[in-house]
Parts: structure tokens; sequence; C-alpha cells
């Protein structure tokens, strides 16, 4: 089972103090992305998503078809798939994707410990 880049979706009181924090740490800005109620860092293949005010858990987020770079990899695993895969193992999802559609898409669930897990797939 292909998830694709693996991030730490993290819930953020402050975005510009965890910001400055996480420079501090060796982390740097993504790409051109305007900073506004998140931000998006990396430090060599590690990435962490800074979100403030979105959600209100810290969420483990993986990309289908993206890797560390967020450069396509082909072949992959299409989010619908792993949808199929996950169902057929009895894990319960929180939200589905619609298997009648193509392209970018999402599922939702919850590990054993209440950890939210979110496969985005951006393609």
């Amino acid at each position: 089972m292909q998830l694709g880049a693996f991030s730490v979706s993290l819930t953020v009181k402050d975005i510009h103090a965890s910001i400055a924090f996480y420079e501090k740490l060796g982390f740097k800005p993504y790409g051109d992305m305007p900073i506004e109620n998140w931000a998006i860092l990396k430090n060599g293949p590690h990435i962490i998503g800074l979100f403030q005010g979105m959600f209100d858990k810290n969420i483990l987020t993986f990309n289908p078809g993206w890797d560390q770079d967020a450069q396509e990899i082909n072949p992959f695993t299409d989010v619908r798939e792993l949808q199929k895969l996950l169902k057929a193992q009895g894990i319960g999802l929180t939200t589905e994707a619609d298997e009648t559609t193509t392209g970018p898409a999402s599922i939702t669930l919850i590990d054993p410990d209440g950890n939210p897990i979110l496969i985005d797939q951006h393609r």
C-alpha cells in the first residue's frame, strides 16, 4: 500500500511564533507560499504543516501521488483504491472519497489511540 509523502499537520495557537520556533530547529518555509493561517515547513525530507484555527487535533497526513518534495510519482495508488483496501481490512473511515470520481480526493480515519489520519490526494 503506497500512501505517498508523509507529514505531520500541527494545530498551533500562533502561526508566527510556531514558524519562528521551527526555523530555529532548521525548518524553512516550503516554496513561495503566503503565510496566512497555515504554513508548510521543511527540513531535509521532514515536512511539518502548521495550521492556526483550522482543526482541533494534530493530524498524520499522507499525500498519494507525491514524494517528499511534492513531485509527482508514478505509478501511485489512488486514494479511492486505498479506501477500498482499508475498508476490506475492516478499517472504518470517518470520511470517504466518492468512488465514482477521479483526481483530487481525501479520506480520513482514526487510529486506535484517537489520532486522526488524513490521506489527501492532490492530483
